[in-house]
């Protein structure tokens, strides 16, 4: 599984990072610090709670 980012819809709350900081790392700035990250199937659930905590709708599943 990956996760996509669309950085122009990222408004920086880190939610995603509250839920799943080793999936979600963020900048300096407190912005997710990804473009796509593969997830392993240990991460999967936190990464996927990741994505849907996100308000802003900026982390998008490929399977």
């Amino acid at each position: 599984m990956k996760v996509r980012l669309a950085k122009s819809k990222c408004q920086g709350h880190a939610m995603c990072n509250a839920v799943a900081p080793s999936v979600y790392p963020l900048d300096d700035e407190g912005y997710v610090a990804i473009d796509v990250v593969d997830v392993d199937d240990h991460d999967r659930d936190k990464a996927k709670l990741g994505v849907e905590t996100c308000p802003e709708r900026a982390l998008f599943v490929e399977e």
